[in-house]
């Protein structure tokens, strides 16, 4: 059985490896202000950036889908691992050795699936590269040199070669340690007539990586006649590689496309490699499959969706390549970004073109030139014979409703009048209204044709001004955070101080009953931290506070509204001991101001009834009560 982790050690691996460091790995991060970063939320799909990074917290929280954490929670939840298995990753990446409790430490035994499986695809690649340089992957060598790839080319990209024989990586693995199911589930092998066999054989080998930089899968090119299997052969789906979820270059690409807003999308690998050799280190490709939703969402976390981010596919000017296009155009409205067509002359594909004119042709073609959806509508429009109106009315029947499906109704409007120039149709607002009718109708049918806004309930942004009521489901039960409602955002800003800035309210804060928060869920946040040693430990700990605090959490719910308050910007300007101060004083005041109303009420209730001592003690309760709150009142946090 594995062994635990010792504790220490995974304490070591979450202050070796800073949050902003992994989570830019997989999304770009922008200031937010307060020393928080943000971007577009990996775990669900947004239009504006709600998700949160504090660096000097280690934490992460989406204030659109309530996800948050630490860093390994980020790495447990974006790639589907295990508590030991990110804690592996991490460890490797930092470079920290793990020590095992309950028993030795076994590497083929005890480290996680997902780790042997990627450390199985290092290996291989490693093996790959290397046979590249024998007599057998003289073929091999000779495609890529066609190709206009060297030697130094095919290193960069990690190109390498596989053995014709049967079973050459299979048996160079085991030597690895590694057994024959882990090589059957990674792809690498497959199953034959004696036991395991390579997978891939005579072929020139691609790895491909996933966002982080880890080989998850390989793509391989058919070389040789007698060979009987498809051009290109895949990884197929495993538990580490799923090809709707990959995109080939992604790993070299990622920063650029962040830094340039721009993302090429070419059809294959060494078409990409071309690009990149020619300056065009935007590109990536899809693996054997259609460009999809996946795919755009990883697109997206990179580009941000901001006011100038590009996305230029290079399909091929052929039946194929149009068909492509026009699926694309099928997913554009998922972009907020520009989306382009490029097509080369003579149909030729970003390699070819690197070969025949050079890499300043490779640049001119990625220069967006032709909107997606223009070239989508002229595929369409051209169809059909626009000099009769049969013709005209046919186009229009097959176009409008596709322009219906553009969700901004300014744009809709404009691609409108443009399609009614292409159609041949002078009465443009008559284009324009039938488009308009058709996205209604698809809105009245439950078509996505408004743009949905989740739940139907608007969430408040950090920094930003307060929208409606934000619902917040956190247990224990009782009333929706109304983030309008001048207690609960007081009561916010001080559990928020107590989290991020504890010095500026201890100790005062720690004299606070959870009664005096009337939000349930921050009532429930106040007993955490508590639990966790309160403010003054966050002065005397700051490293451990958090940490503390989130392991005293009684449920996930909790956990995460801790996670929340912890990374959330301030609403006011300065925050030092005079606001500090403010917030302090208001939470106290309103407390004991319910308390006043509370007794008084109580004591209505009985009228008469109430005994004589009872309605003396009482009364003199209300009096310091009132007094207190006087002082609160004119001396601030001097009366606490």
């Amino acid at each position: 059985m594995a062994g635990r982790i010792n504790d220490d050690d995974v304490k070591a691996v979450r202050d070796a490896v800073p949050i902003d460091s992994v989570v830019s790995e997989y999304l770009q991060l922008k200031n937010a202000g307060g020393g928080n970063l943000k971007g577009l939320c990996p775990f669900h799909d947004e239009k504006s950036p709600s998700f949160q990074v504090s660096p000097s917290k280690g934490l992460f929280h989406c204030f659109g889908c309530q996800e948050g954490g630490d860093t390994l929670a980020f790495v447990m939840k974006i790639d589907h691992l295990t508590f030991s298995e990110t804690v592996e990753r991490l460890a490797a990446k930092a470079g920290i050795t793990l020590r095992y409790e309950e028993g030795g430490y076994n590497p083929s035994h005890q480290r996680g699936e997902r780790i042997r499986l990627i450390e199985a695809h290092q290996a291989a690649a490693k093996f790959y590269v290397e046979q590249l340089d024998g007599p057998e992957a003289e073929i091999g060598r000779k495609f890529l040199a066609e190709r206009g790839f060297d030697q130094a080319a095919a290193a960069h990209f990690g190109v390498g070669y596989s053995p014709a024989g049967w079973d050459h990586l299979t048996r160079y693995l085991r030597g690895k340690g590694f057994s024959d199911k882990e090589l059957i589930t990674s792809g690498l092998s497959q199953d034959g007539r004696r036991g395991p066999i390579d997978r891939f054989r005579g072929r020139l080998m691609w790895p491909i990586s996933d966002t982080a930089g880890e080989i998850v899968g390989f793509g391989a090119r058919k070389l040789r006649d007698d060979d009987n299997g498809p051009k290109y052969l895949n990884t197929p789906e495993t538990p580490v590689y799923k090809k709707s979820q990959v995109l080939y270059g992604i790993d070299l690409a990622k920063k650029d496309i962040a830094k340039a807003s721009r993302a090429v999308v070419v059809e294959g690998y060494t078409d990409v490699m071309a690009c990149h050799l020619a300056g065009v280190t935007t590109a990536i490709a899809t693996c054997g499959t259609a460009f999809g939703n996946d795919h755009i969402k990883i697109l997206r976390r990179l580009l941000m969706d901001n006011g100038s981010a590009r996305v230029i596919f290079t399909f091929d000017g052929d039946a194929a390549g149009q068909k492509a296009a026009l699926r694309a155009f099928e997913d554009d409205q998922k972009f907020a970004a520009e989306t382009y067509i490029a097509i080369a002359p003579d149909n030729m594909d970003p390699c070819d073109l690197r070969l025949v004119k050079g890499d300043d042709a490779v640049r001119d073609l990625v220069e967006p030139r032709t909107p997606l959806f223009e070239f989508a509508l002229r595929q369409i429009v051209g169809r059909y014979d626009l000099e009769t109106p049969a013709g005209r009315a046919a186009a229009l029947d097959e176009a409008a409703p596709v322009v219906a499906k553009i969700k901004t109704s300014s744009v809709q409007r404009e691609v409108a009048v443009q399609l009614a120039g292409l159609v041949g149709i002078l009465d443009q607002e008559y284009v324009v209204h039938r488009v308009h009718q058709l996205a209604q109708w698809a809105r009245g049918r439950g078509g996505d044709g408004g743009g949905r806004q989740g739940n139907g309930s608007k969430q408040t942004r950090p920094g930003g001004r307060h929208q409606n009521v934000a619902p917040v489901s956190i247990a224990p039960s009782g009333p929706a955070l109304n983030l309008r409602s001048p207690a609960h955002r007081t009561e916010r800003e001080l559990l928020k101080l107590a989290l991020q800035k504890p010095a500026l309210v201890s100790p005062a804060f720690d004299a606070y009953g959870s009664d005096e928060f009337t939000a349930p869920p921050y009532a429930a946040v106040r007993e955490c931290i508590a639990e966790a040693g309160g403010a003054e430990q966050g002065v005397a700990e700051p490293r451990d506070y958090l940490a503390a605090v989130l392991d005293a959490t009684p449920h996930d719910s909790v956990r995460k509204l801790v996670t929340e308050l912890a990374v959330e910007v301030f609403h006011g300007k300065s925050i030092d001991e005079t606001y500090a101060g403010m917030q302090l004083v208001q939470v106290r005041l309103r407390a004991v101001d319910r308390r006043i109303a509370d007794v008084n009420s109580s004591l209505a209730r009985l009228g008469s009834q109430v005994a004589p001592d009872h309605l003396a003690a009482a009364q003199n309760e209300v009096w310091v009560l009132q007094q207190y709150a006087q002082a609160l009142r004119s001396h601030g946090t001097d009366a606490l």
